[in-house]
């Protein structure tokens, strides 16, 4: 028998919904009975990616545009974590996304979501998907 969870969300466009998207992440992670390291931290760091990837496909992929939507999966297995934020924008090459300057004169906002979606998770991928795209986020259970 498979042990699997899978939850598919749809939200409007909007920067409201991130909280409640950061907290359905959130409580997966407190469900999971065969995770044994520090669930707390996997929480906060499922909050903080899911948070990151909607603000980036909300305010760059679709523009801030209300008419659009963000579909979110996430998917348990007995072995990794797998998020995926759907947008419906022309999309970027995530590879040429430098990692952003850290000099206290010099921070600036490009790269910052993405450096820390890449520092918690396993895998991260930006590819077409869809008729627009999707970021795949991994994080291993093992």
């Amino acid at each position: 028998m498979k042990n699997t969870i899978d939850i598919e969300i749809v939200v409007p466009n909007q920067t409201r919904y991130l909280s409640m998207i950061g907290k359905i992440g959130e409580n997966v992670v407190r469900e999971l009975d065969r995770f044994k390291g520090d669930r707390e931290a996997l929480a906060h760091h499922l909050n903080v990616v899911l948070t990151e990837a909607m603000v980036n496909a909300i305010k760059h992929a679709n523009a801030a545009d209300p008419s659009k939507e963000i579909q979110i999966r996430i998917s348990v297995s007995d072995q990794e974590i797998c998020i995926k934020v759907y947008d419906s924008g022309q999309g970027f090459d995530l590879t040429s996304v430098p990692d952003p300057k850290f000099e206290a004169d010099q921070l600036g906002e490009k790269g910052r979501g993405i450096f820390i979606i890449r520092s918690l998770m396993d895998s991260v991928e930006y590819k077409k998907a869809d008729g627009g795209n999707v970021l795949e986020m991994k994080k291993s259970l093992g």
